[in-house]
């Protein structure tokens, strides 16, 4: 059974992920599921109650890899079921394409990118991998014939066709520039997968690109500002502390009835962009401070509420959405770190 009401929230701190059910605009924590070292990524395939998580080396995995999990949707508890090592460095970012069949992951520390086949819910080993430095993000279109890396380092999307035998073959050209130091991050596609959308770690812009859905190329179109120019944030610098600078520090995007919501963990603020007729971002009229250092948030499969996650915080907080503005409703205990947040 599918139960999109579930909310879950990893908590890299703690090495946990927490299982929330939202029912009457409330969120209530069902579980809290351990053995999800240093986890900072994770995707649901609702259709067959399992979650991928990206974890870290361990005491009895010597290995980072990906450790599944089966979905207890009425007690909200997580039971391993396999592990798939990567040896190469832990995943920053894992999604399904192909109805599940197929798992990509970025990851930045390792600088390398993997195409893993799922059978019967079990991940194997890559098939496929590309490298740049410090991959953050990864996804593919939604008929899973296309698939998009982001190096935050080489400021780049790189493009590729995902063959029947996992393969990928480079698009021509086979990267797309970003703004030079902007440092992309994560991506969103537009509701008619012709428009993708980029958010920079370094200056918290969303990049708007045109999308060929034929031959999955990109054109890139314009930029709009994602964080609130009026706090006098700095452009980042790599390997600088944002915090320390005062730096901006964009993080995670989202997109959900024509609004692209977007974080920045400085000033640890989320702020709507409302997505014109042309496909073309508009930059905030408002901004809603929420958790400190908002890493990772999501919006409810039907656009209604928004929920946040803190790295420097032990709450997520619930909003009700309206339009490109959010009212909170709610804050929930979850665990220490918690950088993560997916509907499933």
């Amino acid at each position: 059974m599918t139960d999109s009401s579930l909310v879950f929230v990893a908590n890299a701190g703690d090495s946990t992920i927490s299982t929330f059910r939202l029912a009457d605009g409330r969120l209530e924590r069902l579980a809290v599921t351990a053995g999800t070292t240093g986890c900072s990524n994770f995707v649901v395939d609702a259709e067959r109650d399992l979650l991928h998580a990206a974890v870290k080396p361990d005491e009895g995995h010597p290995d980072a890899g990906i450790r599944t999990f089966a979905i207890d949707r009425s007690t909200g508890s997580l039971t391993p079921q396999s592990d798939q090592a990567l040896p190469g460095s832990a995943m920053n970012y894992v999604a399904l394409t192909r109805d599940g069949s197929v798992l990509l992951g970025a990851s930045y520390g390792g600088g390398y990118g993997v195409v893993c086949p799922v059978v019967d819910g079990v991940v194997g080993a890559p098939v496929a991998q590309v490298r740049f430095p410090r991959l953050h993000s990864v996804r593919a279109s939604a008929d899973g014939r296309f698939v998009y890396f982001v190096s935050l380092e080489a400021d780049l999307v790189a493009q590729y066709a995902l063959g029947d035998d996992l393969s990928l073959a480079p698009l021509s050209p086979a990267t797309v520039a970003c703004p030079a130091g902007s440092g992309p991050r994560h991506l969103e596609f537009g509701a008619s997968q012709d428009d993708l959308y980029v958010l920079t770690e370094f200056s918290a812009e969303v990049l708007h690109f045109a999308r060929d859905a034929e031959s999955g190329v990109l054109s890139f179109r314009t930029a709009a500002p994602a964080h609130d120019t009026s706090r006098g944030l700095g452009h980042s610098v790599i390997d600088e502390d944002p915090r320390e600078h005062h730096y901006i520090w964009g993080a995670d995007i989202h997109l959900a009835d024509g609004v692209l919501w977007a974080s920045e963990r400085t000033e640890s603020t989320l702020g709507g962009l409302i997505i014109g007729a042309d496909g073309a971002p508009s930059a905030p009229t408002a901004f809603t401070v929420t958790e400190p250092q908002p890493r990772g948030f999501a919006v409810s499969p039907d656009g209604r509420f928004l929920v946040a996650a803190g790295e420097r915080s032990t709450t997520v907080s619930l909003y009700a959405v309206d339009g490109d503005r959010l009212e909170l409703r709610q804050q929930a205990e979850t665990g220490s770190g918690a950088n993560w947040v997916r509907f499933g």
